[in-house]
């Protein structure tokens, strides 16, 4: 079946598009540029993987909070304005963080970062919720996604490149200037919605979405938004799935140093492989759902949850059979993890949203996952530490095996009638 011609992107929503492409990957650069600063912030302070676990927890617990409480922000000003005041905080607490040496306020900082690191992803949504409609909305979320996974990926060049260069504290200062060129571009060319309403924005809207979505309370979109079941079941899949996510994004970088005794730099350039296997993921993910299962996204999901799984299983083996074995398995890592990922962060929460929560649904799904991504940095941490890395390995695995057989229980969710 060919696709309609209302699946083509007008120009305004490419422009948009693209500025969101660029704006939210852009936070990714003072988000996991942490994971390449941990190899010498713990060799100047000495500090154990237990309580870098804790600093790495501290950015998750207040983003996962910062999603739930800016998910409700993100409906009520603009998505523009809490983007660009995302950006330029961020920017300003990792210049910060390069200048404190106290676990504490270490810990206090990195928790600050994640708050205003959450004033990210929910304008994002409520911004393309706005100009998206449902038919292209997997594809258009699957795109923004790309860009987060590519930004991901330099994250790991420019800041091992940083760190090699300049220390530790490299990688937190260049990315920091990167923000702010980003939030100049965003407050340039971003527009918060078209001039004319799209029609079909919610997959369960009772209302037409082409009508304005009727004001309510903050603690009526709470009520509605906690008292959809689908929901809670996605950010279920979510949690496990971020705990495994994190895993490799925030480990992977000291994992590869210590079993493989790799430099910081070569250990980082490997792991943007991960990321560029994610670009694959993310972009192939949500056009398969659109164009292959007329919407459903929880078949996608759950296939790709189980071989994240399995090549979890195989991880550590593979890392010793040499460069391209290595290569390939932390792609196709990428590829697993973040085309389940963006369909569950985005695309599956805004289809599922009631009339006018979009928002609210991205940013209480990103909560339940930023607690699951929490705990287990710390969890992993705990492993690493007291029982090597093979167990630490093994239980990301499971988590993505726990995601799998979460989201299965979705489905059929989003069917559409037959030629529709």
């Amino acid at each position: 079946m060919r696709p309609s011609n209302d699946t083509a992107f007008s120009a305004g929503q490419r422009r948009v598009l693209w500025v969101l492409w660029l704006t939210y990957g852009s936070f990714y650069f003072c988000r996991n540029n942490l994971g390449v600063a941990l190899p010498g912030l713990q060799a100047e302070f000495g500090y154990t993987k237990t309580q870098l676990g804790t600093v790495l927890m501290s950015l998750k617990l207040a983003y996962g909070v910062g999603q739930f409480v800016n998910g409700q922000l993100a409906e009520r000003f603009s998505p523009r304005k809490l983007l660009a005041v995302g950006l330029l905080a961020s920017a300003a607490l990792n210049l910060l963080f390069g200048w404190a040496t106290a676990l504490y306020f270490l810990t206090f900082i990195w928790a600050c970062n994640g708050y205003v690191q959450a004033l990210g992803w929910p304008p994002t949504m409520r911004a393309a919720a706005n100009w998206f409609p449902a038919a292209q909305r997997g594809r258009a979320i699957g795109i923004i996604g790309t860009g987060y996974q590519l930004c991901g990926a330099l994250t790991f060049v420019v800041s091992g490149w940083a760190a090699q260069h300049f220390g530790w504290r490299g990688a937190l200062y260049v990315p920091a200037a990167l923000l702010v060129a980003s939030a100049a571009h965003l407050l340039f060319f971003l527009e918060d919605a078209p001039a004319e309403p799209i029609a079909s924005t919610s997959l369960s809207a009772k209302t037409p979405d082409a009508l304005p979505a009727p004001a309510r309370s903050f603690r009526a979109n709470i009520a509605i938004t906690l008292g959809n079941p689908a929901l809670w079941l996605v950010a279920i899949a979510l949690c496990l799935l971020d705990a495994c996510r994190y895993g490799f994004t925030d480990w992977g970088v000291t994992h590869l140093k210590e079993v493989l005794s790799d430099s910081v730099s070569t250990a980082a350039f490997k792991y943007a492989v991960l990321p560029f296997g994610g670009i694959a993921g993310a972009y192939w993910s949500g056009w398969a759902t659109d164009r292959f299962f007329a919407g459903r996204r929880a078949p996608v999901i759950c296939g790709l949850l189980t071989v994240l799984g399995g090549l979890g299983l195989a991880y550590d083996h593979v890392l010793h059979l040499g460069l391209v074995p290595s290569t390939l398995i932390l792609f196709g890592i990428g590829f697993c993890i973040f085309g389940a990922q963006v369909l569950l962060v985005g695309t599956l929460p805004v289809d599922l949203a009631r009339h006018g929560t979009a928002a609210a649904a991205a940013g209480f799904v990103n909560f339940m996952g930023y607690m699951g991504a929490a705990a287990g940095d710390q969890l992993t941490g705990h492993l690493a530490q007291d029982y090597g890395w093979q167990f630490a390995v093994r239980f990301w695995s499971a988590c993505a095996f726990g995601s799998a057989v979460t989201i299965a229980f979705l489905w059929n969710t989003g069917r559409k009638p037959a030629g529709g």
